[in-house]
């Protein structure tokens, strides 16, 4: 049993049941389809597991990625449903793709917008957050493609032409991020350190650095309830809420509206709007993640309360 307080069994046959249900027009292979992905496994404290495991099938196929340390690591490849399947009798519970294919694993072809709430906001903060969003989105000339985040938080994907880099793509969510701040001054931040970010909502910039993940549509997360991370039409934000979305519900809803993010393939833009933006702004870089080595541009990595060195 890997969950509590769903209502049915979540041990394995019903998570590849759920996979199997959700996924039978493809769609949740389509959302991690030939994405280099990290899985999320259950076995006492789930864990997460970046390399293919030993005695995987020959159908599973793989991609070699490289790390931030210069690492490498041969990733699962999903094709087919089969390898869905797989991972989901494996133990996965949370399919992480990495925004790249298998045939390009430099070059991001998704933009990921993380509107991740802080303490003392709610989801109902995101949503109206990811309206400011959808608005900016369209100045853009974007289409943005919104999900719940199985959590409190709003996932936005924007497809992207395969040329840039993920440092590229990062300076990208920056621009955004710091676009929306100026929208909704007092809602929105990108400060990096949680001290500085008070109650607003938190545009998680580096969720676009290279080797950092997000739960893909229609994974499981491992919380009560089994909730999913479950796409959405931007009409809907408003009237929904991230518990309607679990391993009970999700294949009614399937079957009754289809994948609410069909057409994500349909169109790529253009990054370069928001590279100008980011130029424009003449504010630089900001901080990585403190597992990463220092990045070239990058600011002093240190939290405020902690530094020295900075102005009073």
């Amino acid at each position: 049993m890997h969950f509590l307080h769903v209502g049915e069994n979540c041990g394995g046959a019903n998570l590849v049941g759920f996979e199997h249900r959700t996924a039978a027009p493809g769609r949740i292979a389509v959302a991690i389809d030939f994405d280099n992905i990290d899985i999320e496994r259950a076995g006492g404290d789930a864990f997460f597991q970046k390399r293919v495991p030993k005695g995987a099938p020959d159908y599973v196929q793989t991609a070699r990625i490289t790390f931030p340390s210069g690492r490498h690591a041969d990733e699962i490849c999903p094709t087919e449903i089969a390898v869905v399947g797989w991972a989901a009798q494996m133990g996965t519970i949370t399919f992480h793709p990495w925004p790249v294919r298998g045939d390009d694993v430099d070059h991001p072809d998704e933009l990921r917008l993380d509107l991740d709430p802080q303490p003392g906001t709610d989801f109902a903060d995101a949503v109206r957050v990811a309206a400011e969003a959808r608005n900016l989105l369209g100045d853009l000339g974007y289409t943005g493609f919104p999900k719940t985040s199985g959590g409190r938080g709003v996932h936005i994907y924007v497809r992207i032409e395969p040329r840039w880099t993920f440092t590229d793509v990062r300076h990208a969510a920056i621009a955004f991020g710091r676009e929306l701040e100026r929208r909704l001054p007092g809602q929105v931040t990108t400060k990096w350190w949680k001290e500085e970010r008070g109650e607003r909502i938190f545009v998680d910039y580096n969720q676009n650095a290279r080797d950092r993940t997000i739960a893909s549509a229609y994974s499981i997360r491992p919380k009560p309830g089994a909730p999913v991370s479950a796409p959405v039409e931007w009409d809907e934000l408003g009237a929904i809420q991230p518990e309607d979305f679990t391993v009970a519900t999700m294949p009614a809803r399937f079957a009754d509206v289809g994948d609410r993010h069909a057409a994500i393939d349909d169109e790529q833009h253009s990054l370069q709007p928001l590279l100008d933006l980011y130029e424009r702004d003449e504010q630089g870089d900001m901080p990585y993640p403190p597992d990463y080595p220092k990045m070239p541009g990058e600011p002093k990595r240190v939290q405020p309360s902690r530094d020295t060195d900075r102005k009073k």
